[in-house]
């Protein structure tokens, strides 16, 4: 990203970093300092493609390809327009033909191909399906009302909680920094000796310590269980089975038989095999297994007719 840069003024993230590049709606980047310029009447042309744009047009640009950031907000307002969902469809078939009928709009849109057809396109689509997108479009809205709402409820919670805490720990911070001056008076004060104290202190800061995690607010989570709430483990019921017993594979290879792998060292088939290292030994690499393999491999479909 730092090799990014403002194609006017030739300015790049490596020497300001807090440069901000801007996108418009064809896809052509600007830093914010020249559409500030370029822009002052709030209208102007692109300088790589002289559209005509205004500076609303613009913003941050959020991807290292500017082209990304054009299909994001061609795909945003095409959405707004092809908004029927699956149950809008008699099948699945008809629903996927839609959803392959708005990628070819995007992206026709994004690399400039047959702009004058797919804007048409879209204008017919939009006259045959007004009432269609109109309620779907207010179905949508009460839905992201709906979320909005949760979150809102949600943020107002965590920072309920958040002050809560917060205060709880200003409280016992105060009563620790109450409770260590009131040790340091009884030291100089208290003909006891300093080991008493010191081990009421520590008993009295425990005290103080309990009630204060007794006064924290309770945090529930998402499965009910609340936060330091002890769980008794109940036992997990043992089941009786046979335990499993393992047969060797039998390959057929249809060819003359495979010696028995633990007889391969003595009949000289390990002679012309590399020795396996200790490294080789610990990721279950041996000698006999390769060799036994290899034999497999080439005895398999000789289709050997003993005489």
């Amino acid at each position: 990203m730092d090799d990014l840069g403002c194609p006017r003024c030739k300015t790049t993230k490596y020497r300001n970093p807090s440069l901000k590049l801007m996108v418009n709606v064809c896809g052509h980047t600007l830093c914010e300092s020249c559409v500030d310029l370029l822009f002052v009447r709030g209208s102007g042309t692109c300088q790589e493609c002289n559209t005509p744009l205004r500076k609303s047009n613009f913003r941050v640009q959020l991807f290292e390809d500017p082209t990304i950031d054009k299909e994001v907000e061609i795909r945003k307002k095409i959405l707004k327009i092809y908004n029927k969902r699956e149950e809008d469809f008699p099948s699945l078939r008809v629903y996927n033909d839609f959803l392959e009928e708005i990628e070819e709009i995007v992206f026709n849109l994004t690399n400039n191909m047959d702009i004058e057809d797919t804007k048409r396109k879209i204008e017919q689509y939009q006259k045959e399906n007004k009432d269609t997108i109109q309620r779907n479009k207010v179905k949508l809205t009460r839905e992201q009302e709906e979320l909005e709402e949760a979150l809102e409820v949600e943020r107002q919670e965590n920072e309920q909680r958040r002050i809560l805490l917060q205060k709880e720990e200003q409280l016992q911070q105060k009563m620790k920094r109450k409770n260590k001056q009131e040790l340091l008076d009884q030291l100089e004060t208290s003909r006891l000796p300093a080991s008493i104290l010191l081990a009421q202190h520590k008993g009295k800061t425990t005290q103080i310590e309990m009630q204060v995690e007794r006064a924290k607010p309770t945090v529930t989570f998402s499965t009910g269980i609340k936060m330091g709430q002890h769980i008794s483990s109940v036992p997990i019921p043992k089941l009786e089975e046979a335990l499993y017993q393992y047969q060797p594979i039998h390959i057929e290879t249809y060819g003359p038989a495979v010696p028995p792998i633990e007889t391969l060292s003595r009949l000289g088939y390990l002679n012309h095999v590399r020795a396996a290292s200790p490294q080789d030994l610990a990721g279950g690499y041996t000698s006999s297994l390769a060799c036994h393999r290899a034999l497999q491999d080439a005895f398999s479909g000789l289709f050997w007719l003993p005489h």
